[in-house]
């Protein structure tokens, strides 16, 4: 692959002189797809960050999560993942929508400590047609989904432009504790409610 950075990164690099330590990682751990290491390591993770920008630039850092392998690796180039039932507002979709640039990252904090960064272009598709993808996965196409019965309202599906390494050095390894999880709820209490106190406060 060609070497990626942008112009902006190109800047940082010759300002902080890091520019040689940045073509090693290029050159080393920087792909253009996602090999088979890569691909078994988004199958057992459980959460994901998703950043995006409207046409403006405007950002937006979304957590997303389900059970192990809820992100689908469609091949080397393309994964997926569901988009259920919200708070209304759809910002990361509404983003994409915009613009179709989004950055994923993956955080292992119960086994390597390693992240993945997973950077490319995203589109939005209805369930029937994300169904409809070559090689979609039986989770893909079930009637019913796992998490508590629900059905995916929309899939993203990325086309993958960069996959690297997150380093392990401050990650933290975390023990796992159980949480019921009232999957699709619109309960107030189980959604954390008005948590920030909120509502009284002044709106723009």
């Amino acid at each position: 692959m060609t070497r990626p950075e942008s112009p902006g990164e190109q800047q940082a690099q010759q300002r902080f002189g890091t520019v040689g330590r940045a073509a090693s990682f290029y050159a080393n751990q920087m792909l253009d797809h996602l090999n088979a290491d890569m691909q078994r390591f988004i199958a057992r993770q459980e959460m994901a960050y998703i950043a995006t920008a409207d046409a403006t630039g405007a950002c937006d850092c979304s957590f997303r999560s389900g059970p192990p392998g809820f992100v689908h690796v469609i091949d080397a180039k393309t994964l997926t993942y569901p988009e259920y039932r919200g708070n209304g507002v759809l910002a990361s979709m509404g983003n994409i929508m915009e613009n179709p640039h989004v950055g994923m990252i993956f955080l292992d904090y119960f086994q390597s400590t390693v992240g993945l960064h997973v950077n490319g272009a995203a589109r939005v598709l209805a369930p029937d047609e994300a169904a409809a993808l070559p090689n979609a996965s039986p989770g893909m196409t079930a009637a019913r989904q796992p998490q508590g019965g629900r059905r995916p309202e929309a899939w993203i599906v990325v086309t993958v432009d960069e996959a690297y390494i997150h380093c392990s050095k401050h990650i933290p390894l975390l023990s796992r504790l159980e949480k019921p999880i009232a999957w699709g709820s619109d309960d107030e209490a189980s959604k954390g409610g008005d948590f920030f106190r909120t509502k009284p406060d002044l709106r723009p």
